[in-house]
């Protein structure tokens, strides 16, 4: 659909700006490695009981990381969510320890999410449903973003956590989220305000019917929008509207439907992009 693809990779490069280890220490739970902390960390790091040889800082007991992380919080380190999230150092073993969710880019934690899109089929094409994130947002306040969007806590699957976030962002029932299909997962590592990103997204398609409308729950969404796919596309290729992880859910849509063509070299590069760009850390 588009001659020119930049606006496409100005995305990919936008959310792996991060380079590991980028004078980092690495940080490990125990014998492994889990994550990266930043040297102006280590004095707060060394006082709750860990211990640093070389380039590395260690936790020998990952279930005492919950109570460091509450302590940082009170100490102004780092402001908390109220929420944990699990930690892992392999996406396929189970989870190894908890934290507060903000405190997650300041170890440099792997985290992971769960992003649905929401799409109808009308007599004139693909549509799309997008909501406007309320202003109050702590990340990215007012920006466009999936039908349903959110982090995966602590104890929950990736299907506990998509139905959850279904119903208190937009009043899904889980008879209608059970029917979303699997598409792809997506990786990533940034440097953000608030620390390194090292985010896992499982993405999900879920066609609805033409008089369905979303209802915001929850109050994390001002409204939501019908819009066709190809207004989706330009919003993503000439604009910054959507919150920046998005932009990759959606690029991985428009290469899936073909407005981009998946089998070109820029395609193949795009898709190569969504999995993690050149972060080999990415575990």
């Amino acid at each position: 659909m588009s001659r020119s693809l930049d606006g496409f990779f100005r995305h990919i490069a936008a959310c792996n700006t991060a380079v590991l280890p980028g004078g980092r220490l690495e940080f490990r739970l125990g014998d492994t490695p889990a994550g990266w902390v930043s040297p102006a960390l280590l004095p707060a790091l060394l006082r709750h009981g860990m211990t640093a040889a070389g380039d590395t800082v260690t936790l020998a007991d990952p279930s005492r990381l919950e109570q460091v992380g509450e302590a940082m919080a009170r100490e102004g380190v780092y402001r908390s969510h109220h929420e944990l999230f699990d930690v892992w150092t392999d996406m396929a073993r189970p989870p190894v320890a908890r934290i507060d969710r903000g405190a997650l880019p300041l170890f440099g934690l792997m985290a992971a999410g769960v992003h649905l899109n929401g799409v109808v089929r009308l007599t004139d094409g693909l549509h799309l449903w997008i909501a406007r994130r309320s202003m109050t947002k702590r990340l990215d306040p007012g920006k466009l973003d999936h039908l349903v969007a959110g982090g995966i806590p602590a104890g929950h699957t990736v299907w506990q956590a998509l139905i959850k976030e279904a119903a208190e962002e937009a009043s899904l029932p889980e008879e209608l989220v059970s029917r979303a299909r699997p598409t792809t997962e997506i990786r990533y590592a940034l440097d953000r305000p608030e620390g390194l990103r090292r985010d896992v997204l499982h993405c999900f398609e879920l066609e609805l019917p033409p008089d369905f409308v979303p209802t915001p729950a929850d109050g994390e969404v001002e409204e939501f929008r019908l819009i066709p796919i190809q207004e989706a596309f330009m919003l993503v290729r000439d604009t910054d509207a959507f919150k920046f992880n998005v932009n990759l859910v959606l690029i991985d849509l428009f290469l899936r439907t073909g407005m981009i063509d998946a089998i070109s070299p820029e395609g193949q590069r795009l898709r190569r992009g969504l999995t993690g760009w050149s972060t080999p850390e990415m575990a």
